[in-house]
């Protein structure tokens, strides 16, 4: 059994330095041969010293930009796939009865307002509470990918 001085490294220490070396190789510093190389290194290595020896001779990078917009950053993706959904459904819901009412040359009873209204509200009632906001309340918050 080797036992290796140093401070253990985690996978979430590895997948930071498997992201800088993928940005070094966008850059141009690596080519793909030196990157898998040197990706599997990293993958390997069981301390902090010997992970920072794989980045020694490549410079510092600048932070990463911000994906997302700050607009969009509020609202977790659930949320928007949420938002989206009750959207994809109203829309729908209205178009079938826009359908009904030029079929019958009247506007018949708007129905759609008992789906999009309830669900809407809920919806936004969700939204400006911020109780799924959180990355620490959300459902499957404290489930790890292995």
């Amino acid at each position: 059994m080797d036992i290796s001085p140093g401070t253990r490294a985690s996978d979430a220490e590895r997948a930071q330095v498997a992201e800088a070396l993928g940005r070094h190789m966008a850059d141009g510093r690596l080519d793909v041969a030196e990157y898998h190389e040197r990706l599997n290194q990293v993958y390997a290595t069981a301390t902090r010293e010997d992970l920072t020896r794989v980045l020694g001779d490549l410079p510092k990078l600048p932070k990463a930009p911000v994906a997302q917009s700050r607009s969009l950053g509020r609202f977790p993706i659930w949320q928007r796939i949420e938002g989206s959904a009750w959207l994809a459904v109203g829309l729908l819901c209205v178009a079938i009865w826009a359908m009904v009412s030029v079929a019958a040359g009247e506007f018949t009873y708007p129905w759609p307002i008992w789906v999009i209204g309830p669900w809407g509200a809920v919806l936004a009632f969700r939204a400006v509470m911020g109780w799924e906001a959180s990355a620490s309340t959300g459902c499957g918050a404290n489930l790890r990918v292995r």
